[in-house]
């Protein structure tokens, strides 16, 4: 049951990695209309959640799966991790060069990876805690937080990817890459860890495939329930159409797709809503309820036939690679003038990687970049480039 699980992991993350691509390259709003796209209502915000959580639950898995630290010290699987996330951060900064209007998530998500080195060897009951405390409390602390970074770093965030020069303006790296950017790890760390929870199950039992599948959205539908009962009848869009953000900005639209960059101050009400890259209580909850769903889907369709997904799990299992290489075409794509049409650029890319993931599952053989990740993780924690199967 155990390859079975993992293809099915796979196969999520490879949803998460078209997902994400989706969103890069087709418009979130209807140009002639101003309407959110298709693409916009189904995956902003919940694509790059998808692809945490599936980070969490692979953590998890490195780290003894239902028996956390099971075969391994704790102080070896926390070496492991660090080492694969000093990687992923290298990428992401030589990524973050490149000219592209894609926000790139992969010194943010290195960054996670250290942050939840403390949580690797708790069990499940404590993690299950400290995961919910965290959904709840941490939009708090940023909405407390970031008025502050705001008045005193210039500039409180880097205005674009993180590169090699940031690390000059230490308080301004600190307030984007943990409060203030397109990703802020404060709240993120609930994606992390919720995948954490989800790891640290049986996922090869048919119940515990089904609980994701129906709790996930239970969860998604009643945060936006909440959120809707919270605006609408409690009269929270109201108060939000007052504060600075509201009267500048179309928020009523854009709550519908993405609220990176506006400004959520002025009041408490913007802990109501549930939009798409909010960072908010309700966000969190939904995104996670989603990811759960997608996860749970996943696992029972391979359940019986691994492969029934192959063309997303192979891709799912050379993300970084074929992330990367998105990024690098993407970059070339906008360069040009005028700018292709959405679709030949997604589709190309999409049949792209999942043709690569079958190629290199077909061989038995990791991605580049995985194979570089997964080394300099051995390495660390076994002192060692050999593989040690257990």
């Amino acid at each position: 049951m155990s390859r079975t699980r993992l293809t099915g992991i796979d196969a999520a993350r490879g949803v998460a990695l078209l997902g994400m691509m989706s969103t890069h390259i087709f418009p979130l709003y209807d140009p002639e209309t101003g309407s959110p796209t298709f693409v916009a209502l189904v995956f902003s915000g919940r694509a790059s959640a998808l692809f945490a959580v599936v980070a969490g639950i692979g953590i998890a898995l490195l780290t003894g799966g239902q028996n956390p630290g099971a075969g391994r010290s704790p102080g070896q699987n926390r070496r492991g991790i660090a080492a694969r996330a000093l990687v992923i951060a290298l990428i992401g900064l030589l990524l973050g060069g490149m000219d592209t209007s894609i926000a790139i998530i992969l010194f943010h998500y290195a960054v996670l990876f250290l942050m939840v080195l403390p949580f690797t060897s708790m069990p499940l009951g404590r993690l299950a805690a400290w995961a919910g405390a965290w959904i709840c409390l941490s939009p708090v602390l940023a909405y407390l937080v970031r008025p502050w970074l705001n008045e005193n770093v210039s500039p409180p965030e880097v205005g674009g990817n993180i590169t090699w020069e940031h690390f000059l303006e230490p308080a301004t790296l600190f307030a984007d890459v943990f409060f203030t950017g397109v990703y802020p790890t404060v709240q993120w760390l609930s994606y992390l860890l919720v995948g954490m929870v989800i790891g640290r199950l049986n996922l090869g039992a048919l119940g515990v495939q089904a609980g994701l599948v129906i709790g996930g959205i239970f969860a998604a539908v009643a945060a936006k329930f909440v959120s809707a009962y919270l605006l609408v009848d409690a009269g929270g869009f109201a108060e939000l159409l007052g504060t600075e953000s509201g009267q500048r900005w179309p928020i009523g639209r854009m709550m519908e797709v993405n609220l990176t960059g506006v400004d959520q101050s002025g009041s408490w009400w913007w802990l109501a809503v549930s939009a798409p890259h909010s960072g908010t209580t309700l966000d969190l909850l939904h995104t996670c309820g989603t990811a759960a769903a997608v996860v749970g889907v996943c696992l029972l369709l391979t359940r019986a036939r691994p492969n029934l997904l192959l063309p997303l799990s192979a891709a799912g299992a050379m993300t970084l690679t074929l992330y990367s290489m998105h990024i690098w075409v993407m970059a070339l794509v906008d360069a040009q003038e005028p700018a292709p049409e959405p679709v030949w650029v997604f589709w190309p890319q999409a049949a792209a990687a999942v043709l690569i993931g079958i190629a290199f599952a077909k061989l038995g053989s990791r991605g580049p970049l995985e194979t570089v990740a997964s080394g300099a993780s051995r390495l660390a924690r076994d002192g060692t480039l050999a593989e040690n199967r257990r």
